[in-house]
């Protein structure tokens, strides 16, 4: 292979963390093989070369079981969409209504500053939706609320993402639903028109019938006693974040079973 093939070839790694990575050990070893072979005519001593040559791929090994364990979702560029161009779309429209979210929800009325959109912007692509060919009650969410009109930032943000979102305005709507069909996610408020605490209500009527689908509460609360009460009661998480909910959702739909 020409230098001219060789460069052509590895501009197209880069464009992705598992390509850099690739095109770092070539160097290692292209790098290590030169001096291996310089090392031959002349008095350099390379036995600890040796040696680093062959604990090196283990080291890359355990490395890359340990990136694909923990972060594989970090292990994604944008070339490995089928369009880029949808993709990049997509995470800034997710990254807009996220932060109409957070501003319009936190209370104090006050724009977000830099930190709060990097952190937005770290959250979307550590948790980027892998759209994988599957059944498709693992692609769909449940939310009940009866007010669904304080959610809508939040629901284009997941529905940008290509999940589909499924409302339901009381308990007994959500359970009708749920009857009939399979979902990733249930997301719920807590006080209805039917109670204050009808999202506790919902949930220990779902684990009573042996329903285990992950059950997240998005209520007005953030208090770490409300969190601690609402896995207590088996749901997956509570939160009034709109950052919060979208890293937890993700989390069950990116790993899902």
């Amino acid at each position: 292979m020409s230098l001219i093939e060789f460069s052509s070839v590895a501009k197209g790694y880069t464009k992705s963390p598992l390509g850099i990575i690739a095109l770092f050990i070539v160097l290692v070893y292209g790098l290590a093989a030169l001096v291996v072979g310089y090392g031959n005519n002349s008095n350099i001593e390379i036995t600890p070369l040796i040696y680093f040559m062959s604990i090196f791929p283990v080291i890359v090994f355990f490395g890359f079981m340990w990136l694909v364990t923990k972060h594989h979702r970090k292990l994604y560029g944008p070339s490995d969409f089928k369009d880029e161009e949808n993709f990049l779309k997509t995470q800034i429209s997710s990254a807009a209504l996220l932060a109409a979210a957070e501003t319009k929800y936190s209370g104090d009325g006050k724009e977000l500053n830099g930190n709060k959109i990097d952190e937005i912007v770290d959250l979307l692509i550590s948790n980027v939706y892998q759209n994988k060919s599957r059944e498709k009650w693992k692609n769909k969410i449940l939310w009940v609320d009866d007010v669904p009109e304080n959610n809508i930032y939040e629901r284009q943000a997941f529905e940008a993402q290509g999940l589909e979102i499924r409302l339901a305005l009381s308990t007994d709507e959500a359970l009708t639903i749920m009857d009939q069909e399979k979902f990733a996610v249930v997301i719920s408020d807590m006080g209805r028109a039917e109670g204050t605490q009808e999202g506790y209500v919902l949930l220990d009527k779902l684990r009573a019938s042996n329903d285990n689908t992950p059950f997240i509460i998005y209520a007005g609360s953030n208090l770490p006693k409300h969190k601690r009460m609402a896995r207590e009661r088996g749901a997956q998480g509570s939160t009034n974040r709109a950052n919060e909910l979208f890293q937890l959702v993700m989390g069950f739909v990116n790993n899902g079973k």
